[in-house]
């Protein structure tokens, strides 16, 4: 088992419902235990600014899945809520109805195509670093340090508790 977290957004429809639906989801993985859900938050988006703010949480709990096999139910989870990735990535950063991000699976360091963990930006967005601290306020990112640090070097500005 390894503690994981994974950070959940959308910015298309009704992402406030959106986000935790998918939670639940999350929370019926094979053998997920000690699933917490942090407040979702509104934030700006991150990347491409010319489109709608998002709704954004994090999610942490015990798995005994391995992280390729974690991130595949992930992107499966991404298509059951109308999830779509165009194939060349020409929609990165851009507006969906939930994205699903592994942001850590326990101390691994994992730099795989198409998995890197931990995610490689994380320690740059607050989007993601604010509610991890909420469900985990000692996190360790590996190779960064303590995800406090990392909040305290970047921007917050205009991420506000939605619940």
């Amino acid at each position: 088992m390894a503690r994981a977290f994974v950070g959940l957004g959308g910015n298309l429809g009704d992402a406030a419902a959106t986000l935790p639906a998918a939670a639940q989801v999350l929370a019926g993985l094979p053998g997920t235990q000690g699933f917490v859900l942090s407040s979702l938050y509104r934030t700006p988006a991150w990347g491409r600014r010319d489109q709608p703010d998002f709704i954004n949480a994090v999610a942490g709990f015990d798995t005994p899945l391995a992280p390729r096999a974690l991130l595949d139910a992930l992107l499966a989870i991404e298509q059951r809520f109308g999830r779509t990735r165009a194939v060349d990535a020409g929609d990165r950063w851009g507006p969906r109805t939930l994205d699903l991000d592994l942001l850590l699976h326990g101390d691994l360091r994992v730099a795989q195509a198409g998995l890197c963990v931990p995610h490689p930006h994380l320690h740059q967005r607050a989007f993601a670093l604010v509610p991890l601290l909420e469900i985990a306020p000692d996190a360790v990112i590996p190779g960064i340090g303590p995800a406090a640090d990392a909040l305290a070097g970047v921007d917050r500005g205009g991420i506000e508790a939605v619940r």
